[in-house]
């Protein structure tokens, strides 16, 4: 026995050992047989620049909880309008003709609904009654924090209390207010510390809160004298968001708090009135952070779980796992976003989204007999949107870095083409608190449209695939471990035949604008040209300016700060800001030598508008390759349709003329006037 027992211990040993291995030898074939399948297919018509702009005429859409009808936000020229659809029989009617509202939120007895915009609330009843208008941000930060669903019909405001006279930050309170649809006010809670979230009984009470501790977040239960008492202190990375509170004492969150393994991903939890954490669902193949969460609005039950990282999948959680799975078992392959109406009969909303869909489509599922039916899919809504077949197919693909982590990633391939000869685009994401999704992204599928591959590589420090993961950057993120990650996952592609190694560009905004600042000083011989959006040129002076000047500079919670400390981004750390300013492209700018294209917004307070004009210039100094686009009143990314079909324009000719592909499509006369007004710099390229 003990022999028998010593041998099956060896052969577990080796079926670990090998199964990495065999796993990744797996995933080459399937890369090649992909590209394959790729290549046989005939090539794909060269679109408009604007079928990738993503289409905003349906802007939002929402299920009533009942079930009895889909509230949703639809473009109207220079604005929005709001319309009901009943799930039932009957056509849609137009509740307000303009609004500049983003997102729309039922109250929990469906007479009344909430329309968030920028600059404020309004409440307006499905019968056309006009409810109230409140003004958001200003000089009392008023922001909605949630629906009360403890109420009939009322919304949770977070909001500053004045300070008195000559008092500062310290001195400055903060309260939760409930206004119902009538504008009646209520003051929950006030408080000296900026309140993230809170929970409410069935009687409207506050029974728990998360907070920023200066230091750190905390949830805490409270009192019936009000008092608080700390549950769960959280740690750099770590977030609770608070769904419900039970009758028995129990709160159901959202979150990743714990240590160890426990503490990786997020998930949904129920916290017991003893204060035991107890894991209801979490990702199924150990790889994801929860991503979104279907609530019961009667019950307050957790229905269904999303999780979008390599892959985008969704699951039942308890009674509704039956529904859930016939509802995914009609979407093989897709990516669906779910909302439940109350009750066992009551219709879900289905919103169906995929990697070759620019727009989501929406069904109404009846779970009495599991018939689907389209909805908002008039030729108003849906025009303009390329076919499937027209789109790259996107896949997933990991790779081991030189120092044995495994890294997540996806590359696009274009029908039609043969990847071994194309030229290869390294998009970089954003944040870099931030990852690249299974879904649609215009500027990718534009590119590959194009005749270009795309490869977005999730780098070690990027989210969705846990907080280890995100931590396993060790802060290297100047020319080092973080840029290396992206650099040998461009070179694992061009050695499986993906990609011409002649002919590599990168891309990205943001952080991604930084790192192909990055690639083109420090990896000269593998990227030939880039485009960068946004970028800071020296991100340990940008993360400083952020948090004391930029957007977060006003904001009393400070968790961004920490967050960045931990992760050793924090610019007001000296030793810190040294080790990123030495290794910046600023500093490093004399070794940038490759054709380069920057766009940016005059009134971006993310990236600062003076960190990128300062880099272009001493570029310009040096006699260094550089254009130069600016939205005037612009922010962190253009929104309006001309700037982003500018976007891609400028981008799509630099690419074309140092990389090869088709020759632009001319830019139409609003698109020639926006350039020659705002391209400050035109290199040869233009």
């Amino acid at each position: 026995m003990t022999i028998l027992r010593t041998l099956c211990g060896m052969l577990a040993l080796c079926a670990l050992l090998l199964a990495p291995h065999t796993l990744h030898a797996q995933a080459i074939e399937s890369l090649r047989a992909a590209e394959t399948a790729q290549r046989a297919l005939p090539l794909a018509p060269r679109l408009p620049r604007a079928a990738f702009l993503e289409n905003r005429t349906l802007v939002a859409a929402e299920l009533s909880p009942a079930g009895d009808a889909v509230a949703y936000l639809r473009e109207q020229k220079d604005s929005r309008a709001l319309w009901l659809l009943p799930t039932g029989d009957g056509n849609p009617h137009m509740l307000v003709g303009s609004t500049q509202a983003e997102q729309v939120m039922w109250s929990r007895d469906g007479r009344w609904l909430f329309l968030r915009a920028p600059r404020a609330l309004t409440i307006v009843g499905i019968d056309g009654r006009s409810g109230v208008r409140v003004p958001l941000g200003g000089s009392e930060r008023r922001r909605v924090i949630k629906l009360d669903l403890s109420q009939p019909a009322a919304v949770l405001l977070g909001e500053r209390v004045a300070a008195g006279k000559g008092e500062r930050w310290p001195a400055v309170r903060w309260r939760i207010v409930r206004m119902d649809a009538y504008g009646k006010r209520t003051v929950l809670r006030e408080d000296t510390r900026w309140i993230h979230d809170i929970a409410l009984d069935a009687q409207g009470r506050v029974v728990a809160l998360t907070r920023f501790e200066g230091g750190h977040d905390a949830l805490y239960r409270l009192h019936t004298d009000a008092t608080l008492r700390e549950v769960l202190r959280l740690r750099p990375m770590q977030r609770l968001d608070l769904l419900a509170a039970r009758a028995d004492g129990s709160l159901l969150m959202t979150g990743n708090p714990g240590d160890g393994f426990d503490g990786n991903f997020r998930r949904v939890l129920r916290l017991d009135a003893n204060d035991r954490l107890q894991t209801l669902h979490q990702d199924p193949r150990g790889e994801a952070d929860l991503d979104d969460v279907v609530i019961d609005p009667r019950t307050l039950q957790p229905l269904a779980a999303s999780y979008r990282s390599t892959v985008a999948a969704t699951y039942g959680i308890g009674d509704a796992q039956a529904t859930v799975a016939a509802i995914a078992a009609k979407f093989p392959g897709r990516d669906i976003g779910l909302q439940a109406g109350s009750g066992p009969s009551a219709h879900w909303l289905v919103r169906e989204r995929a990697a070759n869909l620019r727009d989501p489509r929406w069904y109404l599922y009846d779970p009495r007999n599991g018939d689907l039916r389209r909805i908002l899919d008039d030729p108003g809504i849906t025009a303009n949107s390329p076919p499937e077949s027209n789109l790259a197919r996107k896949l997933a693909v990991s790779y081991v870095a030189s120092d044995g982590l495994r890294v997540h990633g996806f590359v696009l391939l274009p029908p039609g083409v043969d990847a071994a000869h194309a030229p290869l685009i390294a998009q970089v994401h954003g944040g870099p608190i931030n990852h690249f999704r299974a879904g649609y992204d215009g500027t990718a599928q534009f590119l590959a449209n194009r005749g270009y591959v795309v490869f977005q590589s999730n780098f070690r420090g990027s989210t969705g695939h846990g907080r280890a993961y995100t931590f396993s950057s060790n802060g290297d993120y100047g020319n080092g471990r973080v840029q290396q990650d992206i650099v040998e996952g461009v070179r694992w592609l061009l050695a499986q035949g993906i990609g011409d190694k002649a002919r590599v560009g990168i891309v990205g905004h943001s952080f991604g604008g930084y790192s192909t600042l990055l690639g083109l000083t420090f990896q000269p011989e593998l990227f030939k040209v880039g485009v960068a959006g946004s970028p800071p040129a020296d991100l340990g002076w940008a993360m400083r300016w952020l948090v004391e000047s930029g957007e977060q500079g006003d904001l009393p919670d400070r968790s961004l700060r920490q967050t960045l400390r931990a992760l050793s981004l924090d610019g007001g750390d000296p030793a810190t800001y040294a080790r990123l300013h030495a290794q910046s492209p600023r500093v490093n700018v004399a070794r940038m030598r490759r054709p380069l294209l920057i766009m940016a917004g005059s009134a971006d307070r993310t990236v600062a508008i003076r960190d990128v004009t300062d880099y272009v210039a001493r570029l310009r100094t040096l006699g260094q390759p550089v254009s130069l686009l600016v939205e005037p009143g612009g922010g962190h990314a253009p929104v309006d349709p001309i700037p982003r079909e500018a976007y891609l324009f400028a981008m799509e000719t630099l690419l074309q003329r140092h990389l090869g592909g088709p020759p632009p499509e001319p830019a139409g006369p609003r698109l020639r006037a926006y350039l020659r007004a705002n391209l400050r710099l035109a290199g040869p390229e233009f």
